[in-house]
């Protein structure tokens, strides 16, 4: 093999960065062990970033720019996510269709939902929502007003923050979520570089790592992003240009080091992956170039040279090819899916007890039926937008951009399907995406872990099997954008 190609996409490009950060004492709490309801100061900002793209070929009418926002939040129900998606779509005046969210996830920014506003700090939660819809568009509309040819070279790193947090606690025999150091976890860190065609000047870069950004729990107070926070400031100290995450496959996968309160641990995680995106970003040939043997050289030893060559005609065509496919696959819901009224009754029956408890002091109690009560409102908020039918019409979006294919997923899927999807397509580069644009069916864990009482599987509207009915149809959808069958 005398030339190395690099995968790559062309297309044109534009982004936007811009601040979301909450006020101080917006509602906050997030974990039904937290004794606190609002926030009480910010760590670090949080922010959301606009990459817009569409073909090279911007006249062809089968094909469409994608508005890619990140943002970071944990996520937004399903109503919060209808009212957002339509004031953006309004206001900058891009199709909801082609709009997607990629939710961060962190645990620290605050749950905002309308059934908090009566909660302390919740009256904030209507207009932030509507703000950071605003600002969203803004941003939109300053990335379109930037579009320019662009290179997308990709890259793949290695870390070992993530860890399977599915543990086998023996003491009490049951299952907690917590670092299990004998679970599997995808150490892929995807890295793709965005520079711009003209100047080669890196615009973006793209991490796609699988971790639940859950360094940050109950103890902690403080506004944050987790992890991603300290993981872009490394790579944009680097690069002098945005740092754009999409959270992967990390239903059952979290920090090895987490649930506290200490920011600082947070920190620590961030620039651990950070680090390691700067190792894959270092590793990556100039921009539109790849590696050409050159000869011998006669020196102690016959030396094999190795330099740069631009991309040929033909890579470059292969690389602006732009395809987007959607589909659906019925996915079954749970049997025993509980009812609005039960679950009503439940968590009043709570907050008896939580007053009991309250009143005879038992702080312990108090603070365990407080829980309850949040598992009951989120048990209410996971079923109030279902209907009557046996299924769910589960979205699949993908894109194939030039020599690699983007996913856009809803809900928290088990770390096994990007794994079998990497396995099943090794010469692809696979950008999954999770949480886009919400999660309608809250967790996807794989059939081996249903019937442990794990928590996912509690969280989950579908039945078993869902998952992997999920991976047969991605194979399916992305040999055929492939154009292997």
């Amino acid at each position: 093999m005398q030339t190395v190609e690099f995968p790559q996409s062309r297309c044109h490009a534009g982004i936007a960065r811009r601040d979301i950060t909450p006020p101080v004492g917006i509602y906050h709490r997030m974990w039904g062990a937290a004794t606190h309801d609002g926030s009480t100061g910010i760590h670090r900002p949080l922010t959301t970033t606009i990459l817009v793209m569409q073909p090279e070929d911007s006249t062809d009418a089968t094909t469409k720019p994608v508005v890619f926002v990140a943002i970071d939040h944990c996520l937004l129900w399903n109503r919060e996510m209808n009212e957002l998606l339509d004031r953006v779509s309004e206001s900058s005046g891009v199709e909801r269709s082609q709009i997607v969210v990629f939710f961060s996830h962190t645990h620290a920014a605050g749950l905002m939902g309308h059934e908090r506003v009566d909660l302390p700090g919740g009256e904030l939660i209507p207009q932030y929502l509507a703000d950071v819809a605003d600002t969203i568009s803004d941003g939109i509309r300053e990335a379109s007003e930037q579009l320019q040819p662009a290179v997308l070279t990709y890259g793949t790193g290695r870390c070992d923050l993530a860890t399977n947090r599915d543990f086998k606690d023996e003491t009490l025999g049951r299952y907690v979520c917590g670092f299990n150091s004998a679970g599997e976890a995808d150490d892929t860190v995807g890295v793709i570089r965005v520079a711009s065609a003209v100047d080669h000047s890196v615009m973006a870069t793209v991490v796609n790592y699988a971790c639940h950004p859950t360094t940050l729990a109950w103890d902690n107070t403080l506004i944050s992003p987790d992890y991603p926070g300290a993981m872009c400031e490394v790579i944009e100290a680097a690069t002098d240009a945005p740092c754009f995450f999409i959270q992967g496959a990390s239903g059952d996968i979290g920090p090895r080091h987490g649930f506290v309160g200490n920011t600082e641990v947070a920190d620590r995680n961030g620039r651990q992956l950070g680090y390691a995106v700067m190792s894959a970003l270092e590793g990556l040939p100039p921009v539109d170039a790849n590696m050409k043997y050159g000869g011998a050289v006669i020196s102690g030893a016959t030396i094999g040279s190795w330099g740069y060559e631009k991309s040929s005609a033909a890579q470059r065509e292969q690389a602006s090819i732009w395809r987007e496919q959607r589909s659906e696959v019925a996915l079954n819901y749970r049997d025993d899916l509980p009812r609005h009224d039960e679950l009503q009754q439940e968590a009043a029956d709570w907050k008896v007890k939580e007053a009991a408890a309250v009143e005879t002091g038992d702080a312990d109690a108090a603070r365990d039926a407080r829980a309850m009560i949040e598992r009951m409102t989120r048990r209410l908020v996971r079923v109030a937008h279902l209907d009557d039918a046996d299924s769910y019409p589960y979205p699949i979006r993908l894109w194939k951009m030039g020599d690699a294919v983007w996913v856009a997923l809803d809900g928290e899927h088990y770390n096994v399907l990007q794994r079998k999807l990497r396995n099943r397509f090794p010469d692809v580069p696979l950008i999954i995406g999770t949480l886009a644009n919400g999660s309608d069916v809250w967790y996807l864990p794989d059939e081996d872990s249903y019937g442990k009482g794990l928590y996912q599987e509690d969280a989950s509207i579908l039945a078993k099997g869902s998952l992997e009915k999920l991976e047969a149809a991605l194979i399916d959808q992305i040999e055929k954008l492939l154009q292997l069958v």
